[in-house]
Parts: C-alpha cells; structure tokens; sequence
C-alpha cells in the first residue's frame, strides 16, 4: 500500500462532488441539505470552516477521534485542522450548512475583536445546543446569504455576502459567549486571555516542528515562567500539556487515519527519532505507535 495522507475538506473539493450555484469562486459554499453535503466516508482534515446547523433528526461523528452527537437545533463548528468522520445519520437528519474558506472568514471577522477566543473555545465545545429563537435566526441568516450568493448579476455580491456572514458569526458567538458566561468565564478579555489566545494560535501553527515553552514565550515576547503560570490560570492546564495534547491528538489521527509509517511520523512531526517518538506516545496514551495503530 502507497502512503497516504488525509484527504483535505474544502470548498472546492465540496463543489467537485456536489455541483451547485450556490457558491463563491473557492472561497463559501452553502448547503441547504443534509443530504447535499460532501460527508466523507473516511477520516478527513478540514481544510476550511464548516458551520450548520441541525434542523431535524439526530447524527453521530468523530472529531479529532473524539465522538460527538448532534440533535435538533445544535450548531456544529468545524475548525481549519480538524479531523472529522464516522458519519452516522438518522433517516430524518437534516440541516443547513456553510463551508468557507479561512481566508474569506478571516475577510468577513476583520475589524471584529475577541473572537479568537470564542474560536477556540468552538474547538473544545464544537456542538452546543440554540433554543428556537436563535435557531430561527440561524436560519433567516442562511437563506439571506444563500439569496446574495445566488445573485449572480449582483455587483457588490462578495461584499455583501462577507457582511453577512459577519453578522452570522456576531450572533453564533454570542451564543457561545453566553455559554462561557454560564461557565464562569469573565465577560472583557483580560491581558492573561489575550496571552492564551495568542499562545493557542502559535501552538495551532508551529506544533508540528515546536514543542518548546521556551521558544513560545520568545515569539510572545514574554518569560517562560509568566507564560506558564498564565496559561494554567486561565486554561487550568500548562502550556506543556497544550502542546502535548495537539501533538498526540495530530499522532493518534495520522495513526488511525493515514497509512505512512512510523517512521514518516517521525519525520513529520519532527522527532529526533522513532524511538523517542513511541517513548512520548506511551508516556501520554498509554500504548505503543504500533500497538495503537492495531486497534
């Protein structure tokens, strides 16, 4: 068997398989169907932002090899790097869906603040239940964007979809704001929060090739020690158990879900050898590469 990778999940990807008019160049397409949506048979990376919302019926699926469950009225968020799949869907599940490009959702947030937060927090949390008010706001949104984005004699189509899709994600975050509300999470972002934030989107981006607390504090001009003791006040982890946890969770889908060896792991990830690599691996799932990868 050839190596193989994961297959990535974006919007062109999502027009290949499901042609429809419904969409912006590469960058947002809709869905107004459960049953329209690409849903992979195998495990997949997004490669973009995935929104929906479920109207009906009940699903079940995996993210980065955790399983959730989605009913009635629950919004789903998927994030850039995610690993999802095991789709399970009733005969009545149905629902809405966007998928964007990260820079047409970086285009659409500009000029919005604290929503990197909110965003990460969606990664922990990506199900949380609407009530039927907001729902039914979801919905007119949804219709409204699809309306624009199907106006092709539309001059300012982009623009307009973009400001929509801002107010979209105005409304999905205070939903989630509320929630960390009802969790205890303080209502104006401290410094502390910025820091994590800020920490969080480094170890998204370096965690492959970075695995030092040391080198992310320099990035974030600030001590190691300050950067620890601020990351476990405001997250009640520290920043090495943050690490860890994108590293294993990277190691574990690419042992489930691709078929490079171990040994291409170990490149990939950056590890000074295969054996250091299935030293880390036990000391943090317990298991061997190999053993996990049998299961």
């Amino acid at each position: 068997m050839n190596n193989m990778e994961l297959t990535n999940i974006n919007v062109a990807q999502a027009k290949s398989i499901f042609p429809t008019e419904s969409f912006i160049d590469n960058d947002i397409i809709l869905f107004d169907s459960f049953a329209d949506v690409p849903l992979p048979t195998e495990m997949c990376r997004m490669d973009c932002l995935f929104v929906a919302l479920c109207t009906g019926g009940k699903a079940q699926y995996t993210v980065d090899t955790k399983g959730r469950t989605v009913e009635t009225n629950d919004v789903i968020i998927l994030n850039e790097g995610q690993v999802v799949g095991n789709y399970l869907l009733s005969r009545d599940c149905n629902g809405i869906a966007i998928m964007m490009s990260y820079d047409f959702f970086r285009e659409a947030i500009s000029g919005i603040h604290n929503l990197s937060s909110l965003f990460i927090f969606s990664r922990s949390h990506p199900v949380f239940q609407l009530n039927e008010e907001q729902a039914e706001t979801i919905k007119e949104y949804f219709f409204l964007i699809k309306k624009k984005v199907d106006d092709k004699q539309h001059y300012f189509r982009r623009e307009l979809t973009s400001s929509l899709v801002n107010s979209l994600i105005y409304d999905i975050s205070n939903v989630m704001y509320e929630i960390q509300q009802e969790m205890g999470t303080s209502k104006k972002q401290t410094r502390a929060e910025v820091i994590f934030s800020n920490f969080i989107k480094l170890v998204e981006q370096n965690f492959r090739q970075e695995r030092r607390v040391g080198w992310y504090a320099l990035q974030l001009g600030i001590t190691s020690k300050y950067l620890s003791e601020t990351v476990k006040a405001v997250s009640k982890r520290t920043p090495n158990e943050w690490i860890d946890k994108y590293v294993t969770t990277e190691l574990s889908v690419l042992l489930k879900n691709s078929t490079l060896s171990i040994k291409d792991i170990t490149v990939k990830m950056n590890f000074p050898n295969q054996s250091f690599l299935g030293k880390y691996f036990k000391e943090h799932i317990g298991v061997s590469p190999s053993e996990f990868r049998k299961k």
